[in-house]
């Protein structure tokens, strides 16, 4: 689920803007430390070391903005020039207009912006069908007990791709992947249900509506035999009842989170965010293990 970051839309600059911005603060930051060297008064050396500290953090952030600013500008071009085309992107989610517009087509090709309040936020369009700075939190639970099993934080708007790193990430944690995978749609990357298969893992994700009248649970000529196999899984009556398991499981514990507070972030960076999620997995982890405890 996506949760606003603490970062406002206006914060995001164009990379040209950010270069300003960063040769502006290195010249305070150098400024206010000669004043504050010549300074005979104790009290106004705190003042302005003080302002220096808050010039210096400034500076970082600013930093920070422009490198990730040119590590998104450095994927657009690997992705344009794997597709062959100019597409929208970046890393995240990019409103029409930029970091304030709206709408819901992506346009052809929006400067890079990023953040000098969050760097590591990104705009991602929300469930509300608008467009802010937010973080893409993963939380991975069991459909057996309602626990979570691990979280984790991105910071692009799509979950398509996050399939694997999730499962390679419980197979790190505990030691052995589960053998099966519960997804909704937005998963479903055919390269990560493949691999998944080759270890032994049944994914559980809806095939994409296909454009034409075909049905999307039968096999395409070119899949192979672990993606021919997941489509007619999901067409059986046991999938579908396997599937129907998402409400009360992954469901609950997103609306869960998003009642005891987890709707906008406080923190900023990734580090930081995941921080927050960890405390709210341990939460949520704890309420359950009280109501399961009697059983």
């Amino acid at each position: 689920m996506r949760v606003r970051a603490s970062a406002g839309a206006a914060s995001f600059r164009r990379r040209p803007t950010l270069e300003r911005l960063r040769v502006a603060a290195a010249a305070e930051v150098a400024r206010l430390a000669r004043e504050t060297l010549a300074d005979p008064g104790a009290a106004d050396r705190r003042d302005r070391a003080a302002q220096v500290r808050a010039a210096a953090d400034r500076e970082a952030r600013v930093a920070a903005a422009l490198a990730a600013a040119e590590t998104l500008e450095a994927a657009r071009a690997a992705r344009d020039g794997k597709r062959g085309r100019n597409r929208s992107g970046g890393g995240s989610d990019v409103p029409p207009g930029g970091a304030r517009g709206g709408g819901s087509d992506v346009p052809e090709a929006p400067e890079v912006r990023a953040s000098t309040t969050d760097p590591e936020a990104r705009v991602m369009k929300m469930a509300d069908g608008g467009w802010r700075p937010a973080y893409n939190a993963q939380i991975i639970s069991d459909t057996a007990t309602g626990l979570v099993a691990g979280v984790a934080v991105e910071t692009t708007g799509s979950d398509m791709g996050q399939l694997r790193p999730a499962s390679d990430a419980l197979k790190a944690a505990y030691g052995r992947r589960p053998r099966e995978h519960l997804v909704d749609g937005g998963f479903a990357k055919l390269d990560d249900i493949a691999a998944l298969a080759a270890d032994g893992v049944a994914v559980y994700a809806p095939p994409p509506a296909p454009r034409s009248r075909r049905d999307p649970h039968a096999a395409l000529p070119g899949d192979p035999p672990a993606i021919a196999e997941w489509r007619r899984r999901m067409g059986s009556d046991d999938a579908k009842a396997v599937y129907k398991q998402r409400a009360a499981t992954a469901e609950l514990v997103n609306a869960q989170a998003r009642n005891r507070g987890l709707l906008r972030l406080l923190v900023r960076g990734v580090e930081k965010v995941k921080a927050v999620l960890l405390w709210h997995a341990l939460a949520h982890n704890m309420a359950r293990l009280w109501s399961l405890a009697p059983a």
